[in-house]
């Protein structure tokens, strides 16, 4: 049996007002039906959503899992009626920018550059891990999704993936450390490494790179921010292996040095954004420039 939604409504505001008198008179209806309806909707999902503290109404655990999923139900309503709504209600309707919080912050800043300074364009950025985002992104709960690996689809995935660039993948450090070396086998043959963790965009190249030297190599570090591989970097702590991007401004001041790039070792990033036709204008204006 499918879901009465008008249930969900009723559920979500005693949810909210932990009392039913007042959820009755915010929906204007009468305490009794308002009791009537959750009980409907208890016997529809088989379990018991709430239960008394006094003369509160609180979560019981199943009422918990109801109310997450109701919140991201009334959340995605609300935002395809304002996306429907009018054109220049989606024009002033906020860029939302999802970014994987490991990321590297100087790439996520070139991608703002062409919105910075549009007063018709504010935007918010929410960092998560994939599996934050990608539930956020099918929602519509946030725009795009900015990312370092493009994951898994399948024919039921609802956005699509566009590679918006290609960084080489190379060995960072000190002046004092790289001692002007450039041969990249004997670098990490030799000093101790700052890796991303396996799960990184180019981790599995720079493996493949390595099982083809004949010296072993000693990790110093296996880090899944690129943040704290730039810092660490800084403190001297080992060779970083990773895009110049993160660290231009450290090349750019002689903080740090580049010694070579990783033949065959690349990072991609990419945007995903959803696979229908009311996209947000600054998406596709984003888009347009790749």
């Amino acid at each position: 049996m499918a879901l009465n939604y008008n249930h969900l409504r009723y559920f979500w505001a005693v949810a909210r007002e932990g009392h039913l008198t007042r959820a009755a008179e915010r929906l204007n209806v009468s305490q009794s039906a308002l009791s009537t309806q959750i009980k409907k909707l208890e016997e529809q999902l088989g379990h018991r959503l709430f239960e008394r503290s006094g003369r509160r109404l609180v979560l019981s655990p199943a009422g918990r899992i109801a109310l997450s999923h109701c919140e991201v139900i009334f959340q995605s309503g609300d935002a395809m009626r304002r996306r429907l709504s009018s054109e220049r209600a989606e024009a002033m309707h906020p860029l939302r920018i999802g970014a994987l919080s490991t990321l590297s912050r100087n790439f996520q800043m070139g991608f703002l550059v062409p919105l910075l300074g549009e007063e018709a364009t504010p935007f918010v950025v929410r960092s998560g891990s994939i599996s934050e985002l990608l539930p956020a992104l099918e929602a519509h709960l946030v725009d795009l999704v900015l990312v370092n690996q493009v994951p898994f689809r399948d024919a039921a995935t609802s956005w699509t993936a566009r590679i918006i660039d290609t960084q080489p993948v190379g060995i960072v450090g000190t002046p004092e450390r790289i001692a002007g070396r450039s041969d990249y086998a004997e670098l990490l043959s030799s000093e101790p490494l700052i890796l991303p963790s396996r799960d990184s965009g180019f981790r599995n190249g720079f493996d493949l790179l390595i099982e083809g030297l004949s010296q072993p190599i000693n990790i110093a570090a296996e880090v899944d921010d690129m943040a704290m591989m730039r810092l660490l970097a800084r403190a001297d702590a080992g060779l970083a292996v990773l895009p110049p991007v993160v660290v231009q401004d450290e090349l750019s001041s002689g903080k740090l040095v580049e010694a070579a790039s990783l033949p065959g070792v690349s990072e991609q990033f990419a945007v995903l954004i959803p696979e229908h036709h009311f996209l947000h204008p600054a998406v596709q204006r984003l888009v347009d420039t790749i």
